[in-house]
């Protein structure tokens, strides 16, 4: 999935959450950037190009343990145990950007280190990727206005 793809099923995510949080002002902000953390062992992903990730991009191959759900909740783990208001926002931004690119064609390997793979028929960039973006874009709308309008 592209970027623009995995905002707009994160915001979906954080919006259907945002009345269950008591830290409103951080959830989704935090939801948004975990939703493209999973993208950071890519020199093309917005994040990725950040010369901050350029040592990541060489230790780490693309689609490999980033692309885990192992990885995310070791992450959302430590960020528990010391900022735990960042861990629920971080956990699904991270998982829903894991859960749309297994159905890709180069899918994931959701439990890193073992060598199963989760793909589909998606391709990033593809007709499909910009259908699932604008439904979740209405989605977003759609949540947007049931929750301030």
């Amino acid at each position: 999935m592209i970027k623009r793809t995995h905002l707009v099923i994160g915001l979906a995510a954080g919006l259907h959450f945002l009345p269950f949080v008591k830290h409103k002002f951080i959830f989704i902000p935090i939801i948004l950037i975990a939703s493209l953390m999973p993208d950071i062992d890519s020199g093309f992903s917005q994040l990725g190009k950040k010369k901050i990730f350029r040592p990541v991009q060489l230790v780490l191959t693309h689609r490999g343990p980033l692309h885990s759900y192992t990885i995310g909740v070791l992450f959302s783990l430590i960020l528990a145990l010391f900022f735990p208001i960042l861990a629920l926002p971080f956990f699904l931004g991270y998982f829903f950007h894991l859960f749309a690119d297994s159905f890709t064609v180069n899918g994931i390997k959701p439990f890193w280190p073992l060598k199963f793979q989760s793909s589909g028929v998606v391709r990033t960039g593809g007709l499909i990727d910009r259908w699932i973006f604008f439904i979740f874009a209405l989605i977003d709308i759609v949540l947007f206005v049931l929750l301030f309008v």
